[in-house]
């Protein structure tokens, strides 16, 4: 009974303290990924703003063939809004809204349904390196309540992952 006692005090201690370390993690991440791709900056913009583009090369997208997809107003414009609806519960539901436009940048809101409800952003940079090259960053901002933020190095590396697969795959696209 004592070493049953002593166990149980010691998993409540393992508890606790991740629950106090969780208190001084930051709620909020960001996370960058950037690959260079020869082609000049307009091209790369002209086809990472078509939202429906990301079917060609997003990782995401591309795991449930039978993803349902909505969109809703003009492609590549402010307020355009692609929805997706999987049964594959790593792809899950949402959508995405373009809410800012410009020559080097696009800004979009992402809403979550499943498999876990939840709103974050998510911007692509482009930055002309010479007149046949483009430098591309993916940016996601994540939030994650407390005390899920304990586990947000986890989140970031499996975003980072995709989006680096993300870039590989538009990259070789756009350089064909």
């Amino acid at each position: 009974m004592r070493v049953l006692k002593i166990i149980g005090l010691g998993i409540i201690s393992v508890i606790a303290l991740l629950l106090f370390v969780a208190l001084f993690i930051s709620n909020d991440y960001t996370v960058s990924v950037s690959t260079t791709i020869n082609k000049p900056r307009q091209e790369v913009f002209d086809y990472v703003k078509i939202v429906k583009n990301q079917e060609n090369y997003s990782v995401w997208v591309m795991q449930d063939p039978n993803v349902k997809m909505t969109y809703e107003g003009t492609d590549g414009t402010v307020g355009f809004k692609a929805s997706w609806d999987s049964k594959d519960d790593n792809v899950g539901a949402g959508s995405q809204k373009i809410t800012a436009v410009s020559e080097d940048r696009i800004d979009v809101d992402l809403h979550f349904e499943r498999p876990m409800k939840g709103d974050d952003k998510a911007s692509t940079l482009l930055e002309p390196i010479s007149d046949n090259q483009t430098k591309i960053t993916a940016e996601f901002y994540g939030h994650s309540p407390y005390p899920m933020n304990l586990m947000i190095f986890i989140g970031e590396k499996f975003i980072k992952d995709a989006q680096t697969k993300n870039l590989a795959n538009l990259k070789k696209i756009l350089e064909k």
